[in-house]
């Protein structure tokens, strides 16, 4: 078992990446936290700090700047990369497209050079399911098609930037890289101290939900409730953000020559109403709801296969959507506003 290694986590400050490097820390590593802060805060980092029981590197860059990537890997020499830093907001994506296209490609292209200059050749890249668009079968393995069906430029630039790794592995075979494809990261930390914080309207369901247990918001918009699924909502693999990132652990600890691509959910699905009574079980509490018309673009059923992640990395989600609820219902009533709650103190 690799220990001691050095990673820089881009978007470092991020929700996946705080609960990664709290992970990381507990199997003897070191991760290095850069972001910019546009959509995260130091507060997270501090958080992750008093978990973890000791000071991170932090740097404050936009990964776009190569210069800066260059003078981080020069001070830190570090041994490998989790590329977490982009713009993920799908419905924000599609009104914004080319600031997503520059954002999330280009600061790859320009972690792909800092990495090269400094020979730094293992990388993981967070990617998601939104690569295999509108799927033919479900469940969704990592043979399932690419690239078809995609409704907006946030899936675009994950997978484009998942061709531009392999092209990279392509030309040079020293390169180390995993392709990690999440399904829907729900939760927070069992102690409370960091979790999910979206600025503004939460685009995702499990963050709305907890902010309206909180009183934040009146009710949940139900988008949907005449598809063929079980009780007519939209059903998703939901995976407890500390089982996704003990994936990452478990990926880094199997980094191989070349691209490994694994799917990392819980191999089923839970419908939006299976989420909400969850929630209501775990705050003791009625969630309010009102059933809206669907969304363009939204699928009925959405959940991978996580057979090839079990097989390769010995990895598997071992948390309920129930855990989920728990632990983010301790988050959000721990910091009604997020992280802005410490920062007001």
């Amino acid at each position: 078992m690799l220990t001691g290694m050095r990673i820089v986590l881009t978007g470092g400050a991020g929700y996946i990446a705080t609960h990664v490097a709290v992970e990381l820390c507990a199997m003897g590593h070191d991760p290095i936290l850069v972001d910019d802060l546009s959509n995260s805060c130091r507060t997270a980092v501090s958080r992750v700090e008093t978990i973890v029981g000791r000071p991170l590197p932090f740097i404050e860059l936009d990964v776009r700047d190569t210069e800066g990537l260059n003078a981080v890997f020069a001070r830190h020499t570090p041994e490998a990369v989790i590329h977490f830093a982009g713009l993920k907001a799908v419905g924000e994506s599609v009104a914004q497209p080319v600031r997503y296209y520059d954002t999330n490609i280009n600061s790859t292209l320009s972690l792909l050079s800092a990495m090269a200059s400094a020979g730094v050749r293992k990388l993981i890249f967070s990617s998601s399911a939104t690569v295999y668009g509108d799927p033919e079968a479900l469940p969704l393995t990592e043979e399932s098609r690419v690239g078809v069906g995609i409704t907006n430029p946030y899936g675009w630039t994950k997978f484009m930037i998942e061709q531009i790794l392999r092209d990279t592995a392509q030309a040079d075979p020293t390169w180390e890289i995993s392709l990690l494809r999440y399904f829907n990261p729900v939760g927070a930390h069992e102690s409370g101290l960091i979790g999910e914080d979206p600025t503004g309207i939460p685009n995702n369901l499990m963050p709305f939900v907890a902010q309206v247990a909180t009183g934040r918001r009146d009710h949940v918009n139900v988008f949907g409730d005449d598809y063929d699924t079980a009780d007519g909502t939209g059903v998703r693999d939901y995976i407890h953000v500390t089982d996704l990132a003990c994936g990452h652990v478990a990926a880094l600890e199997h980094l191989r020559p070349g691209v490994s691509t694994h799917n990392l959910g819980t191999g089923h699905g839970t419908s939006v109403l299976e989420l909400i009574h969850a929630f209501e079980q775990a705050c003791g509490a009625p969630i309010p709801y009102q059933v809206a018309p669907r969304r363009p673009g939204d699928l009925a059923s959405l959940y991978c296969s996580p057979t090839r992640a079990r097989a390769d990395l010995g990895w598997v989600a071992t948390k309920t959507v129930l855990d989920a609820c728990r632990d983010s219902w301790r988050w959000q009533s721990g910091n009604p506003h997020g992280y802005a709650d410490a920062q007001l103190a």
